[in-house]
């Protein structure tokens, strides 16, 4: 139920933000029909959405950490544009375009996608700031309110990420919660765990054994489930005595 409430707010926002821009005319498009400038709207949409779901946990990684918002939010904005770009042009053409064309059309988009990240980052950086958690004696038993009541007493093994959701893999079994991991981190800080992958966070103290697949080291978890180690984070696995 929860999926399909947000999967419907989000194609309502979709559809509204289609309107606008069909209404707008953006991308160049004002000489069109307005049925086919609200048709490319949300395709155009999706399309970014798409892009942006996959291009920003990377770049807002530690891959990029030391990089200043602004050229975050630019790198982002640049990325997603391709696709759109190559969107609208097989949408609005029917023979191969020029390459002025091309240059112009990827222009717009840019300038849009600009202001869509920059307000994206400025809603998720206020929102960040008003749910800070305060300190906590047990910063586990906080997260677990946000479970079911049957996993308030639970043992948190791990944390992992599955689109916008968090799957909770605990002692009682597992339990998804609607919650971005880097909230779930942020919650768990003073927690005997540690984030180990771009989407795992592990307890400590659930690590019961460490196996090599590949070159890559897995955490093997009391239930079986094997957490991979990225390199990005095997520096503080090590430091926590969890690979070898």
């Amino acid at each position: 139920m929860r999926i399909a409430v947000e999967f419907l707010r989000w194609c309502a926002i979709v559809a509204a933000l289609g309107l606008i821009f069909a209404w707008l005319g953006v991308y160049g498009t004002t000489s069109l029909p307005i049925l086919r400038r609200w048709a490319l709207g949300p395709t155009t949409l999706v399309v970014a959405a798409g892009g942006f779901d996959i291009v920003e946990p990377f770049i807002n990684g530690r891959r990029f950490e030391k990089l200043a918002p602004i050229f975050k939010i630019g790198l982002i904005a640049v990325i997603i544009s391709v696709p759109v770009t190559l969107t609208l042009v097989f949408l609005l053409n029917r023979s191969p375009p020029r390459l002025e064309y091309l240059i112009m059309q990827f222009g717009y988009v840019v300038v849009i996608s600009l202001i869509i990240t920059s307000a994206s980052y400025l809603l998720r950086a206020a929102a960040d700031s008003r749910n800070a958690p305060e300190p906590s004696a047990n910063p586990v038993a906080e997260f677990l309110e946000r479970l079911p009541v049957k996993f308030r007493t639970a043992e948190i093994y791990a944390i992992s990420s599955e689109d916008h959701y968090l799957r909770v893999h605990t002692n009682l079994g597992e339990e998804l919660v609607l919650m971005r991991l880097a909230d779930a981190v942020r919650e768990l800080n003073g927690a005997d765990g540690l984030q180990v992958h771009r989407s795992w966070w592990v307890s400590k103290s659930s690590v019961t054994d460490e196996k090599k697949a590949d070159g890559r080291s897995l955490l093997v978890l009391p239930n079986g489930t094997e957490v991979p180690v990225s390199r990005s984070y095997r520096t503080e696995a090590k430091d926590a005595g969890l690979i070898r």
